[in-house]
């Protein structure tokens, strides 16, 4: 694997284990009500959506085993550029429902 490739792939499981501290024993009501908590949730996002789209650009074929992969760049984009429209309902269950897995297939991925 290149050396590029892990560097994106790192970056990737470094925000999602960034984001996972951020939410530690909190719930979504409690998400709601912490300002800080979301807008650093979503410079993590924002991160990985970068990471996946450099790395889609330099190895397609692992960026190809990354489940929803061009779907966390759009939710990139909207996080972005969409400030105005974010639905912290839609972000919370990107935490608890889709995170795990882009967690576990980048830890496969850098074999780790």
């Amino acid at each position: 694997m290149q050396l590029e490739t892990q560097k994106h792939l790192f970056d990737v499981l470094e925000a999602v284990k960034e984001i996972e501290a951020y939410v530690l024993g909190i719930d979504y009501v409690a998400f709601l009500s912490q300002s800080v908590t979301q807008a650093a949730v979503e410079r993590k996002f924002e991160i990985i959506g970068e990471a996946l789209n450099r790395l889609q650009r330099e190895d397609a074929e692992v960026f190809g085993q990354i489940t929803g992969a061009q779907r966390i760049i759009s939710f990139r984009n909207i996080l972005a550029h969409g400030y105005d429209v974010i639905d912290r309902a839609i972000v919370w269950d990107i935490i608890k429902n889709h995170m795990p897995i882009l967690r576990a297939e980048s830890e496969k991925l850098l074999a780790i």
